[in-house]
């Protein structure tokens, strides 16, 4: 019966076959979430020669992360008597969702993509900032000043930081002619734009640390001024959810960085190509990762009239000088 339906209605068919899809990445996530964060907590422990989780799951503590996870669902959801309900309820849903939307136009291989959009890295940008509402409402809604200044501190982070990421990826745009994530891998047949925009792959990468809240640039969460800022009146899953679109969109902009810095599932050498391009593509993400997790073990956290003006001018500029640059290459030599 089943098999007749979807037969005479091919709309649904396609419909149902994209939403298996979405529920396997979904999990694909959520288990790279579950084993980022203790890889991350791994990786940590070894650069601050500590051992990191190594209770629960074996010498390698495979299952603390589910372990902690239960603990969240576990706990009491509280809301603060004076907190605007509704918002607060549905903060962390706005903050959580672009994280998982960006992820339908990132191409993972040549043939696993779930949206081939023209405007894809466009896409992504425009997206991901609506995390900023969330984040904001959270602080707002919890009716908490602390909350409501990390909140404020979010909102002009992120604003900040979003102007020099797009403006590090003009260059980008520049060389390979399209904003469109497929005909950007392509476009780096011959070189990836890690080589061919170093300036601009260096902007990119410090802008995103600061989009993510992650250290030295995790001032909204800044937990020895602000005590955990503007999620600090959330509890049990609905904390969770943030710390979620957080890891979440680690995973998000280390594949965007892979496809348009590194090549995306290109080899580095031509000869290397019976490898299968997923295998690179992991390969890459992986060392983009690490990168991330190094960098939040071995930098102090930025003050935060600093941490505005580096973005104002110093990444600002460079970014501006990069397009400059890109575009008088571009019309002497190409």
């Amino acid at each position: 019966m089943v098999n007749d339906l979807l037969q005479s209605s091919p709309g649904l068919f396609n419909f149902a076959i994209f939403f298996l899809l979405g529920v396997i990445l979904l999990l694909v996530v959520l288990g790279f979430v579950t084993y980022g964060i203790l890889a991350e907590r791994k990786v940590m422990g070894y650069m601050q020669l500590r051992h990191g989780p190594n209770q629960v799951g074996g010498r390698w503590g495979l299952l603390q992360t589910v372990a902690d996870v239960l603990k969240l669902l576990l706990k009491e959801d509280i809301i603060p008597k004076l907190a605007d309900k509704p918002l607060f309820i549905i903060a962390p849903v706005i903050a959580f969702a672009p994280s998982f939307m960006v992820l339908a136009t990132i191409p993972f291989t040549d043939k696993f993509q779930f949206a081939d959009i023209g405007v894809g890295l466009l896409y992504y940008i425009a997206v991901s900032g609506l995390t900023t509402f969330g984040v904001l409402l959270g602080g707002w809604a919890s009716n908490n000043k602390y909350a409501l200044l990390g909140g404020a501190r979010a909102a002009a982070q992120m604003i900040s930081y979003e102007i020099p990421l797009v403006m590090s990826v003009l260059g980008v745009i520049l060389l390979a002619g399209s904003l469109n994530l497929n005909d950007i891998v392509d476009a780096q047949k011959h070189g990836w734009f890690f080589l061919l925009q170093p300036i601009g792959f260096v902007v990119f990468f410090i802008s995103s640390i600061a989009e993510l809240n992650r250290t030295p640039f995790d001032l909204p969460e800044a937990e020895s001024e602000l005590v955990a800022g503007y999620h600090v009146e959330y509890s049990g899953f609905r904390w969770a959810f943030f710390m979620l679109a957080e890891y979440v969109y680690l995973f998000a902009m280390s594949s965007l960085i892979t496809v348009v810095f590194l090549g995306g599932w290109l080899p580095p050498f031509a000869f290397l190509g019976f490898i299968p391009g997923a295998v690179w593509f992991a390969l890459k993400f992986s060392v983009v990762v690490f990168m991330y997790i190094w960098l939040r073990v071995t930098l102090p956290r930025f003050r935060a009239d600093k941490l505005m003006e580096f973005g104002w001018k110093v990444l600002l500029p460079v970014s501006l000088a990069n397009i400059f640059l890109t575009a008088l290459i571009k019309s002497l030599f190409f």
